[in-house]
């Protein structure tokens, strides 16, 4: 199951991992410190921000990692500097609310490992030389992708009532439309290679 929850007090995200695991957010504020969120207040405070029948339905228990992401986005360009080639978080990094970060890693070393086959089979430059270029074009979209995600069901203290009423906005018509509904699978299950 997948969850995803935009609430006054911030954004919240239920993931299953496995049958027995689960990954879980909260959005808090940047400068807050780990050691301040209990498994207890993490636990409360993620059923306050789903809705009533999801928060009744949540199983917990011990939680045997903690941290606190920084909601940011980095590129780096080229994705190639001379015979070293950049491939996952070294390249870019995204976000957790658009779930991209893995997925690119896995893209880039499918278009890395194309061009280093070419180039010590077929003795061709053509891949290595066109991986940062391939890789770029899909990094870019997945990192749109995320951007909109986080400013879509984040909450930002800078944001004021015109920025919520866009995400409310925003938030109705990817319910209401199938056209919106269908760009976010789209781009949620991954865009093609």
């Amino acid at each position: 199951e997948l969850v995803y929850a935009n609430h006054e007090r911030g954004f919240a995200l239920c993931s299953m991992r496995s049958t027995h695991r689960s990954r879980y957010y909260v959005q808090c504020p940047q400068d807050d410190r780990v050691e301040a969120w209990s498994d207890e207040r993490f636990w409360d405070e993620l059923r306050r921000r789903l809705p009533e029948q999801t928060a009744a339905n949540v199983v917990t228990g011990p939680s045997f990692e903690k941290s606190i992401a920084p909601l940011r986005s980095f590129v780096a360009e080229p994705m190639r500097f001379g015979r070293m080639f950049l491939v996952g978080d070294p390249a870019h990094i995204v976000p957790p609310t658009g779930a991209k970060g893995l997925n690119l890693a896995a893209s880039d070393v499918r278009y890395l490992f194309a061009g280093l086959r070419d180039f010590y089979v077929e003795k061709s430059h053509d891949g290595i030389d066109a991986y940062s270029g391939k890789a770029l074009a899909r990094v870019w979209k997945a990192v749109r992708f995320s951007w909109w995600m986080t400013t879509m069901l984040h909450r930002f203290p800078d944001t004021g009532d015109f920025g919520q009423r866009i995400q409310e906005a925003e938030l109705d018509y990817l319910v209401h439309s199938r056209a919106a509904s269908t760009a976010l699978a789209e781009n949620y299950v991954g865009l093609p290679y």
